[in-house]
């Protein structure tokens, strides 16, 4: 396998070093050049390096910085398959990205769900989850396509499965609806569920789908609007409040004050898209400037450069910053 970085065969660059990566599964070799090769011209894509493959060698060609780079990002992907069982095209990135930073690019966050064991991509995500492991209440603060929310129901997961708490509850502002669903058709269930499908999607992907329905049959899972918190103490509970940015300063301080005892709470959110309406303090700049500092209480901040969902995204929110800086 010789392929350039438009899958044509690749000049070797000047200066250039042979850098060796031996694998002796075979089929983890095949699952780290992923499909049709599609991880390696990923890296060859990225660093302007050559991999070539004969037997259980991988042979990476470059510049020295580069070279290593690869080898590094190959390194970090091997330990993750070992880890989770499987690899996709934006562990690449992030493993390429870790390894041009100089940290290993192997981050250590890891969180072990009854579905899957899921692995931080990247120093930010490592440190957001080695943050909700830890402590009683995270902020996670970004741009979409950074895995707060995920992640956040990740660690819920996990933490219930243990019988580290007794339940989970997540919720959402339902502000495209001003909180008034009434004319929506349905029950309530159904009038709210289309807030809380990522929610529920996220679950899904972390425990069993029939798993899921028992736990929520049970109470052991709540999945409600906003609006539904007040007048509650949720105590032995992981409580996450996503979207946060389209909670108002009064429903923000309400939900903050619902923490009870052996609970954790993760609050997620992107500043820079609240759905408010204009004028409308957002309840979630409010609390971080508020918040900032007081002991128990973590930030964790993402931004463009840390969006794992396709690279488009990534460039997409830069350009939005820069316009917004204008």
């Amino acid at each position: 396998m010789t392929r350039g970085r438009s899958g044509q065969p690749a000049k070797t660059p000047k200066a250039s070093v042979d850098r060796a990566v031996v694998v002796d599964d075979n089929r983890k070799l095949g699952a780290l050049l992923g499909p049709l090769d599609r991880f390696a011209v990923r890296l060859e894509q990225k660093l302007d390096v050559r991999v070539a493959r004969r037997g259980n060698q991988l042979t990476v060609t470059g510049a020295a910085h580069d070279a290593d780079a690869a080898v590094a990002a190959l390194r970090a992907l091997e330990a993750r398959l070992d880890l989770t069982g499987e690899l996709a095209l934006a562990d690449v990135d992030a493993a390429i990205r870790s390894a041009l930073q100089g940290d290993g690019g192997a981050p250590s966050g890891v969180i072990r769900t009854p579905r899957r064991t899921i692995a931080a991509r990247g120093r930010a995500q490592a440190d957001y989850v080695d943050a909700l492991l830890r402590d009683e209440m995270v902020f996670g603060l970004g741009p979409a396509g950074t895995g707060k929310t995920y992640l956040a129901v990740a660690a819920a997961a996990s933490f219930l499965a243990a019988g580290q708490v007794e339940r989970i509850i997540l919720s959402r502002p339902a502000v495209e609806a001003g909180e008034r669903l009434g004319f929506l058709p349905g029950d309530m269930k159904e009038k709210v569920d289309p807030y809380l499908r990522p929610l529920y999607d996220a679950l899904h992907d972390c425990m069993p789908a029939k798993d899921v329905q028992r736990r929520i049959e049970s109470g052991e899972i709540e999945i409600a609007p906003l609006a539904f918190m007040r007048g509650r103490t949720l105590a032995h509970s992981f409580i996450i409040l996503d979207e946060a940015q389209n909670a108002t300063p009064m429903q923000m301080r309400m939900f903050l004050t619902r923490f009870g005892e052996g609970s954790r709470m993760a609050v997620t959110g992107d500043p820079s898209q609240s759905d408010l309406p204009r004028g409308q303090l957002s309840g979630l700049d409010e609390a971080v400037r508020v918040l900032e500092g007081v002991d128990g209480v973590t930030m964790k901040r993402f931004g463009a450069e840390d969006v794992v969902r396709h690279p488009l995204v990534g460039r997409i929110v830069r350009a939005y910053e820069r316009a917004d800086a204008g």
